[in-house]
């Protein structure tokens, strides 16, 4: 399975639906299943379930497992590891609106995962339990400074990206390590650029 898909604006368009991103995650990280194993597994009914794997399908994200279908049931597989998304500078209205939308659904999928494990956190050992962390701040930064702090991001996973993923073999003594990291500009209405500076306009027309 190769590690990740860079999807163009129209595939990106079918991953704004938020079942669509779970259904994803649980073939990425549980391995292939049926409509009916998924449909059981988040508490919908198949015909939904089937639908929204057609549209992953379609749109090269998923793929048929043929080594398990059999004539009753059609066994679905991730077609990579992970899904690497980058919008053009040269964007039109319409492939930017896709991009929000897409990342309005990735950010709902990964708030439920992340409160998921916090529930489940009470029945972790303490060698694990003082692993959970999270950390927010806001700074000013210039879109360089932004840039630089994308790119030590990107190293993080790279780095990630070197031990085995969940969905792979399961190593002795691992469990799975979820990691979420997210930068954005911060709504800048409570913090008014001071009088006769422009607030990175030219840079930055979002």
């Amino acid at each position: 399975m190769p590690s990740s898909t860079t999807p163009d604006p129209t595939q990106l368009k079918a991953l704004t639906h938020p079942l669509r991103l779970r259904l994803l995650a649980l073939l990425r990280s549980d391995g292939p299943a049926t409509a009916t194993s998924l449909a059981t597994r988040l508490g919908i009914n198949t015909g939904a379930t089937s639908y929204h794997l057609r549209q992953l399908a379609e749109h090269g994200f998923i793929a048929e497992d043929e080594q398990r279908g059999s004539g009753r049931d059609r066994w679905w597989r991730a077609a990579a590891a992970w899904t690497s998304v980058q919008e053009s500078p040269e964007a039109d209205e319409v492939e930017r609106d896709t991009h929000d939308a897409f990342w309005q659904a990735a950010l709902t999928q990964q708030v439920r995962v992340l409160q998921d494990a916090i529930a489940a956190r009470s029945a972790l050992s303490p060698q694990w339990r003082q692993l959970t962390t999270s950390s927010d701040v806001a700074v000013w930064a210039t879109p360089e400074q932004a840039q630089e702090v994308s790119r030590r991001v990107h190293e993080l996973f790279e780095h990630l990206a070197t031990l085995p993923l969940v969905g792979d073999e399961r190593p002795p003594g691992t469990r799975p390590l979820g990691v979420q990291v997210h930068s954005y500009v911060v709504p800048d209405h409570d913090h008014p650029a001071p009088e006769g500076v422009e607030p990175g306009a030219e840079q930055d027309r979002r």
